[in-house]
């Protein structure tokens, strides 16, 4: 049970239902709405099998990426945090390396499968593109400045775009037979998508610096030149702030545009769940001075990601 245990913090299990929860609102709050005639037997409806497939893909390739970040972060990590460790002190190295590359083959196995049968050679390759991104964040571009900030954040949207990519893949019109059964409407999946995705890559950008800012001791240690290293914490905090100032911005302006849809319940939920809490968050962040603030600041933005990836229910509610 111990191992169980230890194998689930490994793979960081939490995040793994994250993906999930979010591919599947995204399918099912906002991809099934956008049939017309509305009906029940839509776009998803017809692929759920290789969609559930697709989600599996995107889970095994994430688990994966956590496993073969903690191999090669061992010696960092027994400075930042000691009590977590699970490579080396529970699970063996050889056997962390054996089950990155399990889950990584059996996710590029999937997208292959997926190709071959759909035709969406698309999906196969990019689903090794990121096993290939995660491997060479965890052993080179992590360290350097930026550049792995930016990979995690794109990896964080794709887990949405994907979906748009799959989707997006099939004629808009469906028929059998001389009629034709529903429209499916991409170009304003598409508009969802990157709006979904472009919040996921700038809250997880931002989500990153912090944790960078956190993990500084280790970082430092092991020669690593993430921002707050090469920069220092003051120029951190500013680019992490403007980017706040942004994201906030842009929710704003969603707001008067789901205000003129009259979508009052939804606008009361962003504001109070997403747009208050991100102003807090960059309140504390001018005040933050420890390692301890940092975390507490990095899990707030998890929570906020987390809220603004179940406002996709109010699609469904008005749709």
């Amino acid at each position: 049970m111990k191992l169980v245990t230890a194998f689930l913090r490994l793979i960081r299990w939490p995040n793994l239902v994250f993906i999930v929860v979010t591919q599947f609102l995204f399918c099912y709050c906002i991809a099934s709405t956008l049939t017309y005639p509305h009906s029940s037997y839509d776009i998803v409806s017809h692929y759920k099998n290789y969609l559930l497939l697709l989600s599996l893909s995107s889970v095994l390739i994430a688990a994966a990426g956590y496993i073969i970040n903690d191999y090669f972060d061992l010696n960092i990590d027994r400075v930042n945090k000691p009590e977590k460790l699970v490579v080396e002190k529970i699970i063996k190295r050889r056997w962390a390396i054996i089950w990155h590359w399990v889950l990584s083959f059996a996710g590029i196995c999937i997208g292959f499968y997926i190709a071959f049968k759909q035709g969406q050679w698309a999906i196969a390759f990019a689903n090794m593109g990121c096993v290939i991104l995660l491997w060479f964040y965890s052993t080179t571009f992590k360290k350097k400045l930026l550049i792995g900030n930016v990979i995690i954040s794109l990896l964080t949207a794709w887990v949405i775009l994907v979906f748009f990519v799959f989707l997006s893949y099939y004629p808009t019109l469906i028929s059998f037979g001389p009629q034709v059964l529903y429209k499916f409407d991409v170009s304003k999946l598409f508009k969802l998508a990157v709006l979904y995705s472009g919040f996921a890559f700038i809250i997880s950008l931002i989500r990153e610096v912090i944790k960078d800012m956190e993990d500084m001791e280790g970082d430092a240690k092991y020669g690593c030149k993430t921002m707050p290293i090469v920069w220092g914490v003051p120029a951190s905090k500013v680019f992490t702030a403007v980017w706040l100032i942004v994201l906030v911005g842009a929710l704003v302006i969603v707001q008067f545009y789901a205000l003129h849809l009259g979508w009052w319940w939804s606008v009361g939920y962003s504001v109070v769940t997403i747009i208050i809490p991100l102003l807090w968050i960059l309140r504390k962040l001018y005040q933050a001075q420890v390692a301890k603030d940092y975390h507490q600041l990095s899990t707030a933005v998890k929570l906020v990601m987390l809220a603004g990836i179940l406002s996709m229910i109010f699609f469904k509610i008005y749709s």
